[in-house]
């Protein structure tokens, strides 16, 4: 594999997905990085956290409205996608190792790991459901 070049705007994209638990798209990702990087294109923004996402640097979250979201935490955990107002929230859940084997039974192959998301009504949305009753 080749060496990868040093990109401060890569790296700048990096920071601000470490430095958020709000999991953006690509073009809020862009309107961050375009502060520091005026000049960047959505094109660079895009390429570079797929290419994040690749190296297993970020993690990219697909979602079923087609907006890819991604994530600067890396680490094995679920997510939680509010059906009212589609933001992402990390769920504070231990992973269920126990899933791969069940899915192992089922599948000819082998498992070796899972992903899952989990859907639901955010606290804030269910406030506001309530406040207008």
């Amino acid at each position: 594999m080749k060496t990868l070049k040093y990109s401060r705007q890569r790296e700048a994209i990096k920071a601000y997905l470490a430095s958020t638990k709000r999991h953006p798209t690509a073009d809020v990702v862009y309107s961050h990085v375009q502060e520091e990087f005026p000049h960047i294109s959505l094109g660079t923004v895009y390429r570079n956290l797929n290419l994040l996402a690749e190296l297993g640097e970020v993690r990219k979250i697909t979602t079923p409205d087609g907006a890819d979201r991604f994530d600067g935490d890396v680490s094995q955990h679920y997510h939680v996608i509010c059906s009212e107002c589609g933001k992402i929230f990390d769920l504070d859940m231990k992973m269920q190792d126990s899933l791969n084997q069940l899915a192992d039974h089922s599948f000819s192959g082998t498992i070796h790991s899972h992903t899952a998301l989990f859907y639901g009504i955010c606290e804030d949305c269910e406030k506001t459901s309530v406040q207008k009753q």
